[in-house]
């Protein structure tokens, strides 16, 4: 070689490497971060995966953690990160608040009444600071959380969903707060992980927050969402007998925008798991957070376009109740050519009454039921009955 050339390949040498130097620098990181939101200083630690070179936009996941934990500790038993630098998305674990008068939590059912963090608004502030830091892809940022943590990733659900495409909760649900002021603004998918033995957050209803039961929070989000009412059922396979354990997998599909429910119903399992470190080891709850979720965007399921065949039916379809909420009797109004059979669950699933529509306005009697809240569904469509007085 010329030796004219030489100092040229060498700086052009030196300057590939520092500029592979200044990626590798910023590429899997775990930084603990802080920023004063709301006149706090909150807290939440940030991990950089190994693919993030700042070039093409992000995903980015918030994992919650439970009442009472910490970020750093909860970071190491639901751990993503090997998720996160396979998969390519920046992965947030935040730190709840005490508010100086308890333990470390995040702001759901009574909590929000009382609370003073924001932790809405905390979110978002991360949200915009992370942003300007990375090259984070907006339309897809997702929540989960355990416990408190799955809690909360519903109350983003309903009350901050222009900013999160979808949501996944493991041993949590939604209180009945967040239920009965749920808000949401476009459809969204949502997955749960619970087992049926939780003592602490009851499959059924009954804990903390006055969680309404996982049944309940399925059919709310099936409904919300337009999807198929009747879900389909598989059982996976029990790959670990010995965790005493076995899951229940039920999809309600085809929803709007191809949103989806999904449930893990975790058979004879507690509370205090993250499946695939402990409790049960039939799946890898990292790996079915993040298969999940990654599938959408803040529009639906990518490559979906927006259309579902709900959409395309929902005018032929059109049901409508009223009064509701009703005292005895409601009225079902719908266009029908033959017969039209109805059901009528609790809320809980469990089948109460059913009977056969058949004329376009038809009256249907409640009034032996207790007053409470019920389900009507009619071919593949669910909608909210209120009974009172």
């Amino acid at each position: 070689m010329d030796s004219k050339y030489l100092p040229i390949k060498i700086s052009y040498t030196l300057f590939l490497y520092t500029i592979l130097s200044l990626q590798l620098a910023t590429a899997q990181q775990t930084l603990n971060k802080t920023m004063i939101y709301n006149n706090l200083t909150r807290e939440y630690i940030v991990y950089i995966p190994i693919l993030y070179d700042g070039s093409n936009s992000m995903p980015l996941l918030f994992n919650f953690h439970g009442y009472g934990g910490q970020a750093n500790s909860y970071m190491n038993f639901a751990d993503m990160r090997t998720t996160s630098d396979t998969a390519g998305f920046i992965l947030v674990y935040p730190q709840g608040y005490s508010n100086g008068n308890g333990d470390t939590h995040w702001e759901v059912g009574d909590l929000s009444a009382v609370g003073s963090a924001d932790d809405l608004g905390f979110v978002e502030a991360m949200i915009d600071t992370l942003n300007s830091e990375y090259n984070i892809n907006l339309e897809r940022v997702y929540s989960c959380g355990m416990s408190n943590g799955g809690y909360f990733s519903f109350e983003i659900a309903c009350h901050l969903s222009d900013r999160i495409a979808a949501v996944f909760s493991v041993a949590g649900s939604m209180a009945d707060q967040t239920y009965n002021h749920c808000n949401p603004t476009h459809p969204t998918p949502v997955a749960t992980i619970h087992g049926t033995a939780d003592s602490t957050v009851h499959y059924f209803g009954g804990g903390p927050w006055n969680p309404v039961s996982l049944p309940l929070v399925n059919l709310y989000w099936a409904n919300y969402n337009n999807t198929n009412d009747m879900p389909v059922i598989t059982n996976l396979p029990d790959i670990e007998p010995l965790d005493g354990t076995t899951i229940e997998h039920s999809i309600f599909s085809n929803g709007d925008s191809c949103t989806s429910v999904e449930h893990y119903k975790v058979v004879g399992g507690g509370h205090w798991y993250w499946p695939g470190v402990n409790g049960n080891m039939d799946i890898n709850a990292s790996s079915v957070i993040w298969d999940f979720v990654s599938k959408y965007d803040i529009h639906g399921l990518i490559d979906c376009g927006g259309i579902s065949i709900n959409d395309i039916s929902a005018d032929r379809n059109k049901i409508q109740i009223f009064p509701n909420p009703f005292e005895s009797l409601f009225t079902v109004k719908m266009e029908i050519v033959g017969n039209k059979d109805y059901q009528i669950y609790s809320t809980i699933g469990e089948l109460l009454q059913s009977g056969s529509i058949n004329s376009n306005n038809m009256t249907i009697d409640l009034s032996r039921m207790p007053n409470s809240m019920y389900f009507l569904k009619i071919d593949d469509r669910v909608t909210k009955l209120i009974k009172t007085k």
